[in-house]
């Protein structure tokens, strides 16, 4: 039920949806005035949401910063949290790779250096049609078949939200791990929460954050100026993010 009620409310806090909204009530109301004002809202709304200015450096504040802590150390794991990084086509059988997949290659790159004895792979399906979709089966999949022992995979594949990462990964690491050094392999938004949902659950790792959405500031005039419609959904990202945070505190998992 939490999983259903987190995707209408991802739907509802859309920018986009929010001047779809106004517009769309902006035709019904017979006071032309009121209509004229709902109008202006929606205009300043899509000046606001499409400057990616303004969200890069709400993004540049909640981002967890890369550090090199790792690069002197040998970790027992890497735990690599699932979310939009690959689905299968099953009528040609071919893996299809999404957005996210720089997780995927910064825990390859991490194990074949040695920087990580094993890797666990921690999602279900994020969907809530393509129920089959388990991450972690697919990338389990992916990883054998490179070469990588399935001795040195393990997965959850029923996770899907951070809190049950962290519960699920904490007994494999209870059950295969044991003590020992682990990194933490999610992107850069989502660490701050992920992190704290693994320290909650008595499980002690070095974040390595990845696929940035945000570097240094920059300083052409057109980055400020001109609207960019691809800050739309860096907004629903960042508040999906800071919501979750949030709710997560009030529900105790962090």
């Amino acid at each position: 039920m939490f999983f259903i009620i987190s995707k209408l409310i991802d739907f509802l806090l859309s920018p986009l949806m929010w001047i779809i909204i106004l517009l769309i009530s902006g035709l019904f109301l017979k006071n032309i005035k009121k209509a004229k004002k709902v109008y202006i809202t929606a205009f300043i709304f899509s000046i606001f949401f499409t400057n990616s200015a303004i969200v890069d450096e709400l993004i540049r504040l909640w981002e967890v910063p890369v550090i090199t802590e790792y690069n002197n150390n040998v970790y027992q794991a890497g735990i690599v949290l699932g979310g939009g990084m690959v689905t299968l086509d099953k009528e040609n059988d071919r893996l299809i790779f999404r957005e996210n997949t720089d997780r995927i290659l910064q825990a390859l790159e991490l194990y074949q250096t040695g920087k990580i004895k094993k890797i666990i792979f921690s999602g279900g399906s994020g969907s809530l049609v393509f129920k089959d979709m388990l991450e972690a089966v697919l990338l389990k999949r992916y990883f054998t078949g490179i070469g990588i022992p399935d001795s040195n995979i393990m997965m959850d594949s029923t996770s899907n939200n951070t809190y049950y990462n962290a519960v699920n990964c904490a007994k494999i690491i209870k059950m295969h791990c044991g003590k020992g050094k682990y990194l933490l392999i999610t992107s850069a938004l989502h660490m701050k929460r992920a992190e704290a949902c693994f320290e909650n659950q008595g499980v002690c790792v070095t974040a390595y954050p990845t696929n940035k959405m945000v570097n240094k500031r920059r300083t052409d005039i057109g980055y400020y100026l001109i609207p960019d419609t691809a800050a739309i959904i860096r907004w629903e990202k960042f508040i999906h993010e800071v919501l979750g945070y949030f709710i997560y505190t009030l529900m105790g998992y962090i």
